[in-house]
């Protein structure tokens, strides 16, 4: 595997963990903290550093198992 295949892959993975990774600990905002403007269905704390930290890691033991894979034979990019 090249340095742009794994690259992509890479980034196919980590865009499939942070959807994976988005729901975790989402609570909407109470109704008496509303304010004129506030949508009620967005989060109130949306915590994206965290998530994008837990993606990241996730993402990348994933790709070392599809690495691990790729590089044993037992998936081949080859015809």
């Amino acid at each position: 595997m090249d340095w742009a295949t794994a690259l992509a892959t890479y980034a196919i993975i980590w865009w499939l963990v942070m959807f994976m990774v988005l729901p975790w600990g989402v609570r909407r905002i109470e109704p008496e903290d509303l304010r004129e403007g506030d949508d009620p269905g967005a989060p109130a704390n949306p915590r994206m550093l965290i998530k994008v930290a837990v993606t990241t890691v996730v993402a990348g033991m994933v790709f070392g198992l599809v690495y691990l894979v790729i590089k044993s034979g037992v998936i081949s990019f080859r015809v």
